[in-house]
């Protein structure tokens, strides 16, 4: 939709927008790349369809977009993508102050006692999912993470692993995140399926089942007022809004469906970029079986989970936001309909920043933390990603439960590309790797 009034906007690619729609999808680390080497660290990009977006790297940059008014910049129309997923209460969804009612009930799910309290379970799930892996063979590792991902945030959100009540969900949710990874199906004409049935319609009979079986886990839990526990559903079911209500079913189910999509596909994928990269380091890969074979309080762990949130970014960007009143950012006035986007990929692949951005080394976080506004994998500002602890404390446990046991190798000589699946940027071979036992 074009914008309503002109202005003047950073420089860009002037090839025409479906030729940048092509990059920008099928080849996304390199069309960033070049675009800052001839534009500088904030240019405007023109898809097919839609208001312009004006991508900025610039720290100080970030830090203006992150920290404007609520009701100035909208991340949540970005993600409307999503909405037939997660549901229109999704945190992600919501702008100004309904986000942040929503954001304070869900908060408490992540507080660091009830993180805590799901550790033994998500180390009982890791050892078994890594024990049944096939050794000696190369395969793609990123398929076998989501399986192990999604058992922890199944057993997480609901606190159970009994089969009979598991697997009827977990086949629902496989088949609607399945739909989900790619996002033409979201589009108006997938829903019209001029013939057949079409994908539309079986994905709303997969969400409607998905649907069944989560609102009669919430009816479960208040009628016998279960709130105790780590699980994060009994948080959302004692949580109270500021007048003492309770969350409603519904937006439990949806903040349910957001915890279940955004904690179960991204965490699989940063655990494959990661083994990835340390196939390719065996240098890398040596200090950090070392470390936990020495139990050295997870200095060097947490360091390398960082730098692979660093250098591989699952989410290339923090959510767009939409300009709906004018703001100065970096000495520019924007105007409403125009997106700002601040990039992580390029920010955190600044050699200003980061010297040899490109290279795998942790020890860039032996000895410092990582910058609020120079390293933005789980985003910022208000709509910082909420269960950005819990998925490093997951990827923590696994990767140390897999080098405690298993030996691992690249299944494939040389480096694997970035490609995009949906959203998320990932290994474009799935993270050929081989497994042998230690």
């Amino acid at each position: 939709m074009a914008m309503t009034r002109q202005q003047e906007l950073p420089a860009g690619p002037r090839m025409p927008s479906p030729l940048q729609t092509l990059g920008w999808w099928k080849r996304p680390t390199g069309f960033l790349d070049r675009c800052r080497r001839r534009y500088g660290k904030r240019f405007t990009v023109r898809l097919a369809a839609q208001d312009p977006f004006i991508v900025i790297s610039d720290p100080d940059e970030i830090k203006q977009v992150f920290t404007a008014p609520p009701d100035v910049l909208h991340p949540g129309e970005g993600t409307r993508i999503l909405e037939p997923i997660v549901g229109p209460n999704s945190i992600l969804l919501l702008d100004e102050g309904a986000h942040m009612t929503q954001r304070k009930l869900v908060l408490p799910a992540f507080h660091g006692q009830r993180m805590k309290g799901l550790e033994p379970m998500i180390t009982e799930v890791a050892r078994e999912q890594i024990g049944s892996w096939p050794r000696g063979e190369s395969a793609p590792i990123h398929p076998r993470m989501q399986s192990l991902t999604l058992e922890v945030i199944l057993a997480a959100v609901f606190g159970i692993r009994d089969g009979a009540r598991l697997d009827p969900l977990r086949d629902s949710l496989t088949r609607m995140l399945d739909f989900g990874m790619n996002p033409l199906s979201l589009l108006p004409p997938a829903r019209r399926a001029p013939f057949g049935r079409g994908p539309w319609a079986t994905f709303l009979e997969v969400r409607a089942r998905t649907d069944e079986l989560i609102y009669a886990e919430i009816r479960e839990r208040r009628e016998r007022e279960d709130e105790g526990g780590s699980e994060i559903i009994n948080s959302l079911i004692g949580a109270t809004h500021e007048d003492g209500s309770r969350m409603s079913d519904v937006e439990i189910h949806d903040e349910l469906m957001t915890l279940l999509v955004a904690g179960h596909e991204t965490t699989a994928t940063q655990l494959a970029f990661t083994l990835e990269r340390l196939t390719r380091q065996p240098e890398v890969l040596r200090n950090l079986v070392d470390a936990i074979d020495g139990g050295d309080d997870d200095q060097y762990l947490t360091a390398v989970i960082r730098e692979s949130l660093r250098l591989r970014p699952v989410l290339l960007n923090a959510a767009p936001r939409t300009v709906k009143k004018p703001i100065e950012v970096g000495g520019i006035v924007y105007e409403p309909r125009v997106h700002l986007l601040a990039s992580a990929w390029l920010v955190q692949h600044d050699a200003d920043i980061y010297p040899e951005p490109y290279a795998f080394r942790p020890e860039r976080f032996l000895d410092s933390d990582p910058g609020t506004y120079t390293w933005i994998p789980f985003g910022g500002g208000r709509r910082r990603c909420v269960g950005a602890s819990f998925a490093q404390l997951e990827m923590a446990i696994v990767l140390r439960e897999l080098l405690r046991t298993t030996r691992i190798a690249a299944g494939i000589d040389g480096p694997e590309a970035t490609r995009r699946r949906a959203i998320t940027a990932t290994p474009a071979r799935g993270g050929e790797t081989i497994l042998s036992g230690r």
